[in-house]
């Protein structure tokens, strides 16, 4: 069985190489759509399902892993900003304030295997910051392909006060369902899940080397 990352986020390709298994990484077919009448975490696990079946159905015999990551704050959906206006604003909404990312994982197994549908949450606290740290912020550029309009892993921590939850969950990939389930369909993972997490904490995740 190959396993295929469903995929264009070069964060996420990173997380999932720390697991040590051979994989490929295919771009789905699938275009997100907020929508403003369903519940968060029934969207964010419908758009992970969707990039895994649109990367699923052209690639037999193999375990194909979606996911996608959506934002909650003062009750509305966030997701990537459309250019730099929006993304200062979504930066103005989230200062001083917390919010909550809801990142899913969707496992699609051709074979007919039991597939994995999951939703982690993670609750974010932003310090408050001035409109000239949000222009600085907007000029490295960082922005625009995350959802939230910062990144947790560059220079978007500076904006951060606190995070509870799983890091890379609230970056766009949480390892330990996923190596959970390749464990119980008799995939051996090198890695140890459980010591990455020991010995990795937020401040000190500079890059996802290991």
């Amino acid at each position: 069985m190959k396993l295929i990352l469903a995929s264009t986020s070069p964060r996420r390709r990173e997380i999932f190489a720390l697991l040590g298994l051979p994989f490929e990484v295919i771009a789905p077919e699938f275009v997100e759509t907020i929508s403003n009448h369903r519940p968060i975490e029934d969207e964010v696990l419908d758009f992970a399902l969707k990039k895994a079946d649109s990367v699923a159905r052209h690639h037999p015999d193999s375990i194909v892993i979606g996911s996608d990551t959506l934002i909650l704050v003062d009750g509305t959906k966030v997701g990537k900003p459309n250019g730099t206006a929006e993304a200062k604003k979504i930066l103005r909404t989230l200062s001083g304030k917390t919010h909550r990312i809801f990142t899913s994982v969707g496992i699609i197994d051709t074979s007919g295997e039991p597939s994995l549908s999951i939703v982690e949450q993670v609750s974010v606290r932003m310090r408050h910051y001035s409109e000239r740290e949000i222009e600085r912020y907007l000029s490295r550029n960082e922005s625009l392909d995350k959802a939230g309009a910062y990144s947790l892993q560059g220079e978007g921590r500076a904006l951060i006060d606190s995070i509870d939850g799983d890091y890379l969950a609230a970056v766009g990939l949480p390892l330990k369902p996923i190596a959970g389930y390749l464990t119980s369909r008799g995939i051996a993972v090198p890695l140890s899940i459980e010591k990455l997490y020991s010995d990795r904490a937020f401040l000190n995740w500079q890059s996802f080397d290991i």
